[in-house]
């Protein structure tokens, strides 16, 4: 999960670093965030064979997700800034698969030429470098008519997954402040500043509902390994303790491990978690 970093430092962080980690960590952020791909794909109303494109779908698992669940004929495509995890997820696609691609892109680039009939961001949309632009070119590549289907984070308050393993890292070193708009998990946790935008898009039959549930932290593991998983994968906090030496490290690890042992249930961690799932189409 990346941290609260200006767009262009985000960008080129998931292009590098971040994406790395990501990469690295790709089964278990998967796992982890698997309950979630349900009713995001529910949301699509995939009832008829159509295009659909996946924006930000990191190393392919909700993509590879969504092109088994599509109607026989369907085109699945999804697209990631990060190279690397391209190719981890073209490395998964299966043999002969029909209709399921991968490439290299963000929402910087031009539509296609051929638009998609549904469009799924799974807590991609959070990073968008340039909101307005950002979103009026997700309008573009939709058909005329097409529905999307946009994920992120609801507030800090209700996401204890993220938002309480960081009060306790905070307890051990200085953590950069959660701009409210920047990019960043919490970014629209007010998402009435994305129906703006997406209304601002020309994007229209907008509407909200919230997924709640819980994560299996680090996607099932005990307290100890779960803490281990998030100080080392949460960018947020893992570049901050690293600068700040072994101690820092080994502190931080013992506030998080006493922290998630009481959530611990069979060998492992689970936390809630509140989702907005936000709807809308283009207009016709």
């Amino acid at each position: 999960m990346p941290g609260p970093h200006h767009g262009r430092s985000v960008a080129l962080g998931w292009v590098g670093e971040r994406g790395r980690r990501w990469r690295e960590q790709l089964p278990a952020m998967e796992a982890m965030l698997a309950p979630v791909d349900a009713p995001l794909i529910e949301a699509l109303r995939l009832e008829a064979p159509c295009r659909v494109v996946d924006l930000g779908c990191g190393g392919g698992g909700a993509t590879l997700e969504l092109w088994r669940r599509a109607p026989r004929g369907s085109v699945v495509h999804g697209f990631d800034r990060s190279p690397a995890l391209v190719q981890v997820a073209r490395q998964r696609m299966p043999a002969g698969a029909v209709g399921l691609g991968f490439d290299v892109a963000d929402m910087g680039r031009p539509p296609p030429a051929e638009p998609y009939h549904r469009l799924v961001a799974r807590f991609s949309a959070m990073f968008f470098e340039q909101e307005a632009e950002g979103f009026a070119n997700l309008a573009r590549w939709l058909s005329p008519g097409g529905s999307f289907v946009l994920a992120v984070w609801g507030p800090p308050e209700d996401n204890p997954w993220l938002s309480s393993v960081r009060r306790c890292v905070e307890q051990v070193v200085s953590l950069p402040a959660l701009g409210a708009r920047e990019p960043g998990p919490f970014r629209y946790a007010q998402v009435e500043a994305l129906l703006e935008l997406l209304r601002g898009a020309g994007l229209e039959a907008l509407e909200v509902s919230d997924w709640r549930g819980t994560l299996p932290l680090g996607g099932g593991r005990s307290a100890l390994e779960a803490a281990r998983f998030a100080l080392t994968t949460f960018v947020t906090f893992s570049e901050v303790l690293e600068a700040a030496g072994a101690p820092a490290i080994d502190e931080a690890l013992r506030r998080v491990t006493a922290l998630l042992t009481p959530h611990e249930r069979g060998g492992v961690v689970r936390l809630g978690a509140r989702v907005h799932l936000v709807t809308g189409s283009a207009p016709r």
